[in-house]
């Protein structure tokens, strides 16, 4: 077992980054990934991405801090940087949102101040959203631990990083039945054979445009367009993909006056309204939904559904 290095000193997010307790928890919380969990009596939310391991929390003086360790002894703060795109020009990208002439658009961006798109690794995103299929942000964030603890490389005393596509394909599909993911196990394990035949398959696609992206995606077993969208959004950085759920289904015939309008249609008229950041739109039309919108039934999926 590969041991960890030490942790990094607490570290302040850059100026740039600053979002209130409410926007961090969306970020971390929201349906973008599922592997953090918190925040702690304490204020400390965990989270881990690849190799990486990573605390944040908010100084008593309110700056927003990280600390992190790799599983490679490397320095993680470049992993951080890459993680929470912070080199990204966010705050350009929310003012050239049509916020101006869309009054609940800019009452969505008022409402979550700093709102960003993580930048995770486009292998585990495609794990967590085939495991997204009608299921909520907290049944699928137990379907990934599993996963880990199960199949995933131990790298400390209780600390398991997501398996690789590789060694999920080692794993028969009744095994990764016992992670809970019902038939999801099928879609990710045929998912994983064809990856292990094609070893750069998701390097080429990550780097494709689009819709070429799009497109491969929705070639693999369990793959619709609203996953796609939320593998390229969350883990290629491709703000033109515009996830279509329930909710946003619901913001925009409840909004925007698309009342009967298909999921693909819905897709195509966020991507013209929004611009070439629309995904990054969607985010806070989702967020805002979720957060003051009708709620569902409980027993509804309703994470990105």
């Amino acid at each position: 077992m590969p041991a960890l290095a030490a942790w990094s000193a607490w570290t302040a997010f850059p100026p740039s980054f600053a979002p209130d307790d409410s926007t961090l928890a969306e970020i971390l919380d929201g349906g973008q990934a599922f592997r953090w969990y918190g925040p702690t009596e304490h204020g400390v939310w965990s989270g881990s991405w690849g190799d990486t391991f990573a605390e944040v929390r908010r100084h008593p003086s309110g700056v927003l801090e990280w600390r992190a360790v790799t599983a490679d002894a490397r320095d993680p703060a470049a992993a951080v940087h890459r993680y929470f795109a912070l080199d990204q020009d966010w705050a350009g990208w929310m003012d050239r949102l049509p916020w101006r002439s869309d009054a609940h658009l800019a009452r969505c961006q008022a409402a979550f101040p700093h709102l960003r798109l993580l930048r995770q690794p486009f292998g585990e995103t495609l794990l967590g959203f085939l495991c997204s299929a009608t299921k909520q942000i907290l049944q699928i964030k137990q379907m990934m631990r599993l996963l880990a603890e199960r199949h995933g490389e131990p790298v400390a005393p209780g600390i398991h990083r997501l398996p690789t596509w590789d060694a999920l394909a080692r794993v028969p599909e009744a095994e990764l039945r016992r992670c809970l993911l019902g038939f999801r196990a099928r879609y990710i394990h045929e998912t994983a054979l064809r990856l292990q035949a094609e070893p750069d398959w998701l390097a080429v696609t990550e780097a494709s445009p689009y819709a070429v992206a799009k497109e491969r995606l929705c070639s693999l077993p369990g793959v619709g367009e609203k996953v796609a969208d939320c593998v390229l959004l969350f883990g290629a950085g491709q703000l033109e993909a515009f996830p279509v759920d329930v909710w946003i289904l619901r913001a925009l015939s409840d909004r925007y006056g698309l009342q009967g309008w298909s999921p693909a249609q819905v897709a195509r008229f966020g991507r013209a309204h929004f611009g070439p950041h629309a995904g990054l739109a969607q985010q806070f039309v989702f967020a805002w939904e979720r957060r003051h919108g009708k709620a569902f039934p409980p027993d509804a999926a309703t994470a990105r559904t």
